[in-house]
């Protein structure tokens, strides 16, 4: 069999090289796929015969086989495109695609993805993207006067990987829960609006600085408080749940009355109330008051900021409507309840209810909601069997708004809880007698000073403050806006879309907003080279390489997403040409293998002759 043998191991190694040559073109053809993964074949050798040498026995090699052909999975060089939803691996993982209505996935690290018809974003084959949804309170962004940004607070997936479909094609309008507004009220401020100075229908002096301009307002007037009247104000549009802008303005006077400046250990006090245009404020109240008591009508809260002597803001106070049910023509609450038709009325007015994080509250029913006119957080059932034709009435519904002017609670009291003393109506009585044993008389004001100071502690203040870093103050620098800033918005128009790193689709709306609307899923394998080749720059898992790992990019190993780049083909020319030089070689010695055993046997034939 020598010489035989000897063809049959040339013939052998023709096929291999021939294969390998195979391998190298392919890996050539596709210099320029995007995302393709060049092969490599490897060698071994064949069966060995043993024979019989003077030594006892010995191997003779019968040729050359294929060992394998492995696939190249290194990183292929990136290429910048200008369209938002080519992406890129930049590491380990591969994209994951499905058919349409089939439970087969597909894997490949070409990027190429579009949006369909339908909304779907698929590659060349329409092939569906797979992903993950996203919780939608993931992103917000608060709009300021002028300025829009956004916070990011991390991705939250949801449910299992599924087709990545784009039909969220409107951002739906958000009703504003939170207003930030801080101020520097100039210390070196005129009071605008001082206590009204005359005797009340009870024969005592009537009015107090602390709800001057309080009073002064007048929401059957146009304007409802005159320019002189503070100060200074503020104002910021804040939305209703159905996306209308509405101005929310927020007027400061200082309290220079004698009666509070003198022996007050250096503190200031700035009266301050925050409203809306009296014909937006449809709290329900207003549709039964009459025209005396709609005259606070567009308040939404009204209060005290106490500054310490350097300006500083140490504490303040917050009073809002919070119930407004009342016994006919009673000023306090009494069965049976209904809408009290004096519930403008100063003494209706109690401290405002606290938000989880500690800022007063308000509550602005601009659309004329149901059961929507209070500040309460917890439902509360209004039923009484002596008036069957009142409705269970609810609070749950109300849209309230944060009033943050740099100060929360840090628990959930007012310094003064006894209900018979803390209302609005109480701070009004501090200096016009009321609530004092003896009577302050005008003319007797200054002896009873010293009880009214005694008073004084009858403001609300917050039981457990704390002052952010970022605080109103009463400086002497000249009134002005620090800051301002809501979280409300109208209904807005999907724009453009981006993906990050972490590969979450982000949408951009034409009123600001940023949502989350997908987080793209990577696959893993722990053996990559045993993934089956289907054509298309697809692989499909099989056994041996084990069931595909997923998870987000940037973790659990796997890389991250670049949007608007393409990864290249990862096989390397150079490479390519001096293996397939090699290979070239390689088949030329094997087929001189042949030739020379063919004139060896021709040597071995003529021997006959």
């Amino acid at each position: 069999m020598g010489l035989s043998a000897s063809l049959y191991s040339g013939t052998s190694g023709l096929k291999a090289h021939g294969e390998d040559m195979t391998v190298i073109g392919n890996n050539i053809s596709n210099v320029s796929t995007i995302g393709f993964k060049g092969s490599r074949m490897y060698f071994e050798d064949a069966l060995s015969q043993q024979i019989t040498t003077a030594s006892g026995s010995g191997q003779v090699g019968r040729g050359v086989s294929v060992g394998t052909v492995m696939g190249d999975f290194s990183q292929g060089s990136l290429e910048s495109t200008t369209e938002a939803t080519d992406l890129a691996v930049g590491g380990n993982g591969f994209f994951m695609v499905s058919p349409a209505g089939q439970e087969v996935s597909y894997y490949t690290r070409a990027g190429n993805f579009r949006f369909d018809e339908e909304g779907y974003l698929v590659d060349p084959h329409s092939y569906r993207l797979q992903g993950w949804a996203v919780q939608e309170n993931n992103t917000s962004a608060a709009a300021t006067e002028g300025t829009t940004s956004s916070v990011t607070t991390g991705v939250k997936i949801k449910g299992v990987p599924q087709d990545v479909k784009l039909e969220n094609f409107q951002s739906p309008p958000q009703a504003t829960s939170r207003v930030d507004m801080i101020l520097n009220i100039d210390s070196q401020s005129e009071d605008g609006t001082t206590a009204n100075g005359i005797e009340s229908e009870f024969g005592y002096y009537d009015g107090t600085p602390f709800t001057a301009m309080f009073e002064k307002w007048d929401g059957t007037a146009n304007p409802p408080l005159g320019d002189a009247q503070y100060a200074y104000q503020s104002t910021i549009k804040v939305y209703d749940e159905n996306g209308t802008s509405h101005n929310m303005t927020i007027y400061a006077d200082p309290v220079l009355d004698p009666d509070v400046t003198t022996n007050a250990g250096g503190k200031r006090y700035m009266e301050y109330i925050v409203t809306v245009p009296p014909g937006e404020d449809n709290r329900e109240f207003w549709g039964v008051a009459d025209a005396a008591t709609s005259k606070h009508r567009g308040i939404l809260m009204a209060g005290t900021l106490t500054f310490n002597a350097a300006g500083e803001l140490e504490n303040m106070s917050a009073f809002a409507i919070n119930n407004p049910y009342v016994a006919a023509g009673e000023p306090a609450v009494a069965n049976p309840p209904v809408f009290s038709t004096t519930a403008a009325a100063i003494g209706n007015w109690t401290p405002a209810n606290f938000s989880q994080d500690g800022y007063p509250v308000c509550t602005a029913n601009f659309l004329g909601a149901e059961n929507s006119s209070v500040t309460a957080f917890e439902k509360k059932d209004i039923v009484d069997a002596s008036t069957p034709n009142l409705p269970s009435m609810s609070f749950s519904n109300a849209k309230n708004i944060e009033i943050n002017f740099g100060l929360r609670n840090k628990g959930n009291a007012w310094t003064n809880t006894d209900p018979t003393t803390n209302t609005l109506e109480d701070l009004k009585n501090i200096f016009d007698g009321l609530a004092l044993s003896d009577p302050i008389d005008p003319a007797d004001a200054a002896a009873n000073a010293e009880e009214a100071y005694d008073r004084l502690s009858a403001i609300n203040g917050m039981a457990d403050k704390e002052t952010s870093a970022l605080a109103t103050t009463s400086y002497s620098t000249g009134s002005t806006t620090i800051f301002q800033a809501q979280d409300g918005y109208t209904a807005g128009f999907l724009q453009n879309i981006s993906v990050d790193r972490d590969g979450v689709i982000t949408g951009r709306y034409s009123n600001g907003q940023v949502l989350q609307l997908f987080a793209v899923t990577l696959a893993t394998f722990n053996n990559n080279y045993a993934l089956y080749r289907e054509g298309g720059n697809l692989f499909s898992e099989t056994r041996s390489s084990g069931p595909p790992i997923t998870g987000l990019a940037n973790t659990g190993g796997k890389g991250s997403i670049a949007s608007n780049s393409l990864e290249q083909s990862n096989v390397d020319l150079a490479t390519e040409f001096v293996k397939m030089i090699t290979t070239e070689k390689g088949f030329q010695a094997n087929s001189k293998t042949i030739t020379t055993v063919d004139q060896m046997l021709s040597v071995l034939i003529q021997l006959k002759r």
